[in-house]
């Protein structure tokens, strides 16, 4: 057993020894068949929601404010914006450590569902779906001059 992958293969519990040392020293090739052989195995198909749950565009009936504590309340944030809500997260409860890890979860969630994260003050950020508009003037991140910047 000279060859390094059947000892890879033994070690790993792919082969077994048996079967590595009872084979010849000179292999022989296969002969070679006409017809290939077919395997099948069954299939599990992929159900994907055809309709994504979000309002129609201009009927917003709701805003979700948010004032998290701990990293674990992004679900709730997730599960609203998911929903098609436009939610604003105020961070100014939690440490700066878990708040730079929830603006970057809510980066990521509003990049994974088309939609914009904004923030409006050092640390209070608005999620808006990808149906929602938001109008202002100038650039938002500038809203509160007075307060120290926050760095995510």
């Amino acid at each position: 057993m000279s060859n390094p992958l059947k000892k890879t293969m033994v070690y790993l519990g792919l082969a077994d020894e048996e079967e590595v040392y009872d084979e010849p020293a000179a292999a022989t090739p296969a002969p070679r068949r006409d017809k290939p052989v077919e395997k099948t195995a069954p299939v599990t198909p992929i159900h994907r929601p055809a309709v994504v749950r979000q309002p129609a565009a201009g009927t917003v009936s709701e805003i979700l404010t948010v004032h998290p504590k701990q990293y674990r309340d992004a679900q709730g944030i997730a599960e609203a914006f998911r929903d098609g809500v436009p939610v604003i997260i105020n961070l100014s409860q939690m440490s700066d450590a878990d708040a730079r890890r929830l603006v970057d979860f809510a980066s990521g969630l509003s990049l994974g569902l088309f939609g914009r994260i904004e923030r409006v003050t050092s640390k209070v950020f608005l999620l808006s779906p990808e149906n929602i508009a938001v109008s202002g003037e100038g650039a938002v991140a500038q809203a509160d001059p007075e307060s120290a910047p926050f760095v995510p």
